[in-house]
This record gives structure tokens, C-alpha cells and sequence, in this order.
């Protein structure tokens, strides 16, 4: 069944959308940034393991997790951000298929559409570069909050500022992180790319939620 079905007393008024993993594959220009930290360090390249680790974490925690054995460095890399130039990073993303149409039909459909991600400083020139300002109704960074996803409070944000119950909000993320921040804000979870997490809903792209809101069958269990 749909997730509209599935115990929802209110129909959908907004969809959030975590950034990287969802609204764009990002993993490669995740590996660029933190490789050019390294470089600046004479340290080699970012190992599989490593990279795995840090993608939909803030820069911070990142950052700390790979200087973990290292604090002056830790403190060093932190002074390096400021200076790196986004851009060099930015042109590694891949926009993910069916995205830009998707958030149109949720436009007519007059659904609202947000973002929760755990980016900082970044953000605003991915929108700016992606020409995605029309597209979202309010993007909710890490910089906007006390307390990042896994914590609701960036979810919880896009509910008070939007005038929204939890009921009327859905969730689109591909990490456990996601799933746990859509957890604690009480909110519909739906899974994207990611079948190894437990979700409301699964989908493969981004114009099956269009069918999930609508009642349809999830076809991508």
C-alpha cells in the first residue's frame, strides 16, 4: 500500500530531503574535499573505509574522526576550512535522475519542499550552482541548528517555520542518520537507494514518491 495508507490521518504537505546520497551522489566529491585536507597534511589519499565513515557526517565531526589520533592536526584542519574554495569540490557532484521534475510536480501539487542536511558552508553554493533556490521552500543547514542529524532538531525546525504537524511530513534519506533524525521527529521515513535500512517506504527514483503520496504501491520492495 501506499504510505499515504499507512496509519496517516493527514494527507503529505511537505517532503525533506537530506542533501548528499539523496538529492545528489556525492561521494566523490566528498573524497576530493577531504583529500585535499590530507594533501595540505602530506598524508596519502582517503582510504574506502575512511570515506565511508565520514560521508553524511557535518565537517566537524568528520574532521574529528579522522584526526582522531591527531589533535594539534584536528585543530589545523579545522583552521584550513575557511580558506578551501567550495567550487573545487562542488563540480564533482551528480544531480540525481528525475530530481528537478519530481520537485516540480511537488510544486503544482502544492506540496512544500525542504532540506535537512548535515552541510555547512556548502550549501549555499550547491544551490546557487545548481540553480535550486525555486525549488526548495527553506533548507536547513547545520549551521541553523544547536544540535545535527542524527538529533530531530533540524526536522523539527522545518516543521515550526513551515506551520506543519508531524503527520504531514515525509522524510527522504539513505543513511542511518536520516532514519534515526526522521525517528525522533516522530516523522515518515522513506528510504532512497538504501534497502539496508529500515523505512516507511523504499524507493529507487525520485519520481516513485510521486506514487507513494498519491496511495500507489511501493514497487520498490
Amino acid at each position: 500500500m501506499g504510505i499515504e495508507e499507512r496509519g496517516r490521518k493527514r494527507p503529505t504537505r511537505c517532503v525533506i530531503y537530506d542533501c548528499d546520497g539523496v538529492l545528489f551522489d556525492s561521494r566523490e566529491a566528498n573524497r576530493r574535499f577531504y583529500n585535499l585536507i590530507y594533501a595540505s597534511f602530506g598524508r596519502p589519499p582517503l582510504k574506502e573505509e575512511e570515506l565511508k565513515c565520514v560521508l553524511n557526517r557535518t565537517v566537524q565531526e568528520a574532521i574529528h574522526f579522522l584526526f582522531r589520533n591527531d589533535r594539534d592536526g584536528e585543530q589545523k584542519a579545522l583552521d584550513l576550512l575557511p580558506r578551501m574554495d567550495p567550487s573545487e569540490t562542488i563540480a564533482c557532484l551528480k544531480m540525481e535522475i528525475n530530481l528537478l521534475p519530481t520537485l516540480k510536480i511537488l510544486k503544482e501539487k502544492g506540496i512544500l519542499r525542504a532540506i535537512s542536511t548535515n552541510r555547512s558552508t556548502a550549501m549555499k553554493p550547491i544551490m546557487e550552482r545548481f540553480k535550486l533556490g525555486s525549488y526548495f521552500d527553506l533548507v536547513v543547514t547545520s549551521l541553523d541548528v544547536q544540535n545535527p542529524k542524527p538529533h530531530p532538531e533540524s526536522i523539527e525546525k522545518i516543521m515550526q517555520t513551515l506551520c506543519l504537524a508531524r503527520e504531514e511530513i515525509v522524510f527522504v534519506g539513505d543513511s542511518e542518520i536520516d532514519r534515526q533524525a526522521a525517528g525522533s521527529a516522530g516523522v515518515k521515513f522513506i528510504a532512497y537507494k538504501n534497502k539496508g535500512i529500515a523505512a516507511d517506504a523504499f524507493i529507487e527514483d525520485h519520481l516513485a514518491i510521486l506514487n507513494l503520496l498519491s496511495g500507489g504501491e511501493n514497487h520498490g520492495d
